[in-house]
């Protein structure tokens, strides 16, 4: 693990912040919570110093602890995110666009941001269908196990790809090889989008693609999800265009070019 601690820009970093940032990043890929020693074990620290950052963490509420001892995100982190969702342009210029992509499709649309290294859903549109995916705002999406973090990895500034220890295997399609993945963004930024069946959950299946702001950086990333039974590899080729067609435009009204 590189460390966190020394210089950057100048500037000296802290590395008992550095650590408690990774143990958020670990417990946004794990919606069931993780006790302390394994906390520990995923960001190589000993039990103690696990325990004392989770106290800070669950003082200032950004992580809370449940019955059976285990440590979860806190709901602070849902505040902070509405927060900073209410402060984004991009929010709003894309509502109709994912209103729109949601008529043509009828399928679950969403909108994430690029957050500290990570793609937060920030709004979301559930499908027509009688059987829909639903999506949660204020949730980091999973890097390797998503078509929304896969795009992320392909077009985010300054994201890595992460190491073996974070590469949570959900399903049995869940990508837990670093190589594997390296090709896999490699393949997503040669295309400009990114798809993922049954890497999350078993029965989803998701598109994205990816919206530049006048930058030319990545501003947001367009989602659409649905059942695997229905998601078929035909329905997902019917249905690329108008998810592609969806973020051109978002990143037009932006200022920026698909």
């Amino acid at each position: 693990m590189t460390p966190v601690t020394g210089s950057k820009a100048g500037n000296q970093l802290v590395g008992s912040v550095g650590r408690a940032v990774e143990l958020l990043d670990v417990l946004a890929e794990e919606p069931e919570g993780l006790g302390v020693n394994e906390l520990a074990r995923r960001i190589e620290v000993n039990p103690s110093t696990a325990s004392r950052l989770l106290a800070t963490l669950e003082q200032g509420g950004l992580v809370r602890r449940e019955s059976r001892g285990r440590f979860q995100l806190g709901l602070k982190l849902l505040a902070l995110a509405d927060l900073l969702a209410t402060r984004l342009d991009v929010r709003e210029l894309a509502r109709p666009h994912l209103h729109a992509l949601v008529e043509r499709t009828g399928e679950t649309v969403t909108l994430s941001v690029p957050t500290a290294g990570q793609a937060v859903t920030v709004e979301f549109v559930p499908g027509k269908s009688s059987v829909v995916s639903m999506a949660r705002v204020g949730r980091p999406n999973a890097l390797h196990a998503t078509a929304i973090g896969k795009t992320m990895l392909a077009f985010g500034p300054d994201v890595r790809i992460p190491p073996a220890a974070q590469l949570t295997r959900f399903t049995e399609r869940s990508i837990d090889d670093v190589a594997e993945l390296e090709r896999v963004v490699e393949a997503v930024r040669e295309a400009g989008w990114a798809e993922a069946i049954a890497e999350r959950e078993d029965d989803l299946a998701s598109l994205a693609a990816p919206v530049f702001g006048a930058d030319r950086q990545l501003a947001a990333i367009v989602g659409l999800q649905g059942p695997v039974a229905r998601m078929t590899r035909a329905r997902r080729v019917e249905i690329l265009p108008e998810v592609l067609a969806a973020a051109r435009a978002i990143s037009a009204e932006l200022g920026g070019a698909g």
